[in-house]
């Protein structure tokens, strides 16, 4: 498929919801062949049940537009024609039970022909279905995953020999998820249908493959989270034809240095992926506590009705190494945590509290340990959940940082390539010479760092809004037109006597202060030894204010 024909959003509108605008269509085969089905079918039903309850109720873009689900038992079903994924949690549901409800005892195998056939069958269906539906914005190719538990290689060259001379135009992608079973020497190895090629055939050559796609094989352990893990890849944007982003570097040195109108064209440019790592909380309708938003204070603590709400309790559960956590499942703004100052507490019980924190942070930091914290269970109806925090210690202060960390369930898979191969000696050459053309900095400083923030704020908050837009565009209103007012009125205004011309001097609206005599005033009047009849600056009230207060 050629690239160019692809639609991408612009570089400003990078993993923003227009970025999912070409999620294909999902066609989910299970092998529920009996006697393997009764080791898989509970960890495969409890893994796609997970996934289908979160991937209904994601907000945001739709990350799985459609999916079809068929299952290969002692005959082949469809459970689930193509539905629309968001929304539909009841559907999905009692197709969740229709795959658990399959039988998992006895001895005869389905033919060999069943998985070939529910391929052909998906893209049959698919076909009928985009013919029938007006939508423009789906994909116009299918992905298909198969999950099986016999041995992988065997079940693609199956699918291979099945599909080589079909019409696989709308076929994306077809990969076989193999489920591996822990079996001991004495169980023996896995029974080998009759339809199903032996090993030895797998050595063959290719040249009966005339084959309109590729096979993809993935093998996976026996688990409920490997299985969610395959499942959750496909909430991953999949417009993945043009690169997501360009990491300049400064320029070779030696290269054009004559030119210095061309410098930013002679910047190393490094051609970069964006993947989520986790999915945002705030994609998830729920109670607070699932988000664990670090905005603000006010965001960390609970909603009560109370004029006086209680703190949050986390509890601390885990040690944890330093070295051992990962930066990338870590999510939100810190909040900095330090011992309370509150006046409603004892000055014993504040001392000694300060103390008992002051130990903890020395503890930590000599140990080099983080602690793992989870929020204890509110009194929200419905199942408890509870949002889990990491507390890192300060290098020097009394101080612990505050970080949500992700959980199992909004945790995303990572496809990140294992490169086995160092980077050649030349390489390791040009990099570090570009990268010694760059100020270092022993300690960071953020206060150096400038967003032009202020000049933006400023901009936005003094642009003419109303009907004064065509102020800042250069623009008169058309002949005829009523100019509005250059400011809102708060209320309505007076009705002006009739016969009585409007005068370009405003009114007061509010009454004068009433002035009593001088011998009623109850403060003397600060005098200051000025020279001249001149304002007192603001620096000056600035600075008898603060001499007032100290």
């Amino acid at each position: 498929m050629n690239s160019r024909n692809r639609l991408w959003p612009s570089p400003g509108h990078i993993c923003q919801p227009g970025s999912f605008l070409h999620q294909p269509p999902r066609v989910l085969i299970v092998d529920a062949s009996p006697p393997c089905w009764s080791e898989i079918g509970f960890l495969l039903c409890d893994a796609l049940d997970n996934f289908l309850t979160l991937a209904s109720c994601l907000d945001g873009p739709i990350r799985l537009p459609l999916l079809s689900v068929y299952a290969v038992n002692l005959q082949l079903e469809c459970l689930l024609p193509f539905v629309q994924v968001k929304g539909n949690l009841l559907r999905l549901s009692s197709c969740v039970e229709e795959l658990r409800s399959l039988p998992m005892e006895g001895c005869t195998h389905p033919r060999g022909e069943m998985l070939t056939q529910a391929v052909l069958d998906s893209l049959q269906q698919f076909k009928q279905y985009m013919q029938h539906t007006s939508s423009r914005e789906s994909s116009s190719t299918v992905e298909v995953t198969v999950f099986t538990s016999k041995p992988g290689q065997a079940v693609v060259r199956q699918l291979e020999e099945g599909l080589k001379n079909s019409d696989l135009g709308s076929l994306r992608r077809l990969l076989v998820v193999q489920i591996s079973i822990h079996r001991s020497l004495s169980e023996g190895e896995p029974t080998w249908s009759p339809d199903t090629p032996s090993p030895e055939a797998l050595g063959d050559t290719e040249e009966n493959l005339m084959l309109g796609v590729e096979v993809d094989l993935q093998v996976i352990d026996s688990s409920v989270v490997a299985v969610e893990s395959v499942l959750k890849a496909w909430l991953h944007d999949q417009a993945g034809d043009r690169e997501h982003l360009y990491l300049l570097l400064p320029p070779l040195l030696g290269a054009n240095e004559s030119s210095s109108s061309n410098s930013k064209n002679n910047n190393v440019c490094l051609k970069c992926d964006i993947q989520e790592r986790l999915l945002s909380p705030a994609l998830v309708s729920g109670p607070p506590g699932i988000g664990a938003k670090t905005e603000s204070v006010q965001d960390f603590l609970p909603p009560s009705k109370s004029q006086n709400p209680q703190p949050l309790r986390l509890r601390v559960i885990k040690s944890l190494q330093a070295e051992g956590v990962c930066e990338s499942v870590l999510y939100g703004l810190p909040l900095l945590i330090r011992p309370t100052v509150s006046w409603q507490l004892d000055w014993d019980d504040i001392e000694s509290n300060q103390q008992l924190f002051q130990a903890l942070c020395h503890t930590l930091r000599a140990r080099q340990w983080f602690l793992l914290a989870r929020s204890e269970a509110s009194s929200f109806p419905g199942p408890a959940i509870s949002s889990h925090y990491v507390l890192q210690p300060s290098a020097t202060l009394p101080i612990l940082l505050l970080k949500p960390v992700v959980t199992r369930e909004l945790l995303l898979p990572s496809s990140m390539s294992d490169f086995s191969q160092d980077p050649s000696l030349s390489t390791l050459m040009t990099v570090e010479s570009l990268l010694m053309q760059l100020e270092e900095d022993p300690v960071f400083n953020p206060l150096c760092l400038v967003g032009n923030l202020y000049p933006y704020l400023r901009q936005r908050g003094l642009t003419p809004r109303f009907g004064h837009h065509y102020r800042g565009l250069g623009l008169r209103p058309a002949l005829g037109q009523r100019r509005d007012p250059p400011w809102p009125t708060e209320g309505p205004m007076p009705r002006q006597p009739h016969g009585q011309q409007a005068t370009g001097r405003a009114k007061a609206t509010v009454a004068p202060l009433l002035t009593g005599p001088p011998s009623k005033v109850t403060r003397p009047a600060l005098t200051l030894s000025c020279t001249a009849p001149c304002a007192p600056s603001l620096c000056r009230e600035e600075g008898d204010e603060l001499l007032m207060r100290l």
